[in-house]
């Protein structure tokens, strides 16, 4: 059975003021797929984690934590992974800036 791990779009959380057209949220560059439990797997169970992070002006991911998840095993998978990736870093005037967000993990289960 394969199965397929779905990033489904980044939550950029940032203040009111940040959404002007001088704000560029990040944007990802190098993404890792969580491993995907394999009793999970085994028992065709799916799920779905929002990880909550901070990307630095640099562009590296900085304390990721799990804010919410469908299914405790797929936490780690999740946060495990978003801990290797990489981001072209949010601006604001023109400047790098660190921002944080949520980046929900869809688990899913491929026929």
């Amino acid at each position: 059975m394969k199965y397929a791990v779905v990033v489904l779009s980044l939550l950029v959380l940032v203040p009111l003021p940040s959404l002007r057209a001088d704000f560029e949220a990040p944007v990802p560059v190098r993404m890792v797929a969580p491993d995907f439990p394999s009793e999970m797997r085994r028992q065709g169970i799916s799920g779905i984690v929002m990880v909550n992070c901070q990307i630095d002006s640099e562009g590296h991911v900085q304390d990721p934590k799990v804010v919410k998840a469908s299914n405790e095993a797929f936490s780690d998978p999740a946060v495990k992974a978003v801990k290797q990736w990489k981001f072209k870093p949010a601006h604001r005037d023109g400047e790098a800036v660190a921002v944080r967000v949520t980046i929900p993990m869809k688990f899913s289960l491929d026929d």
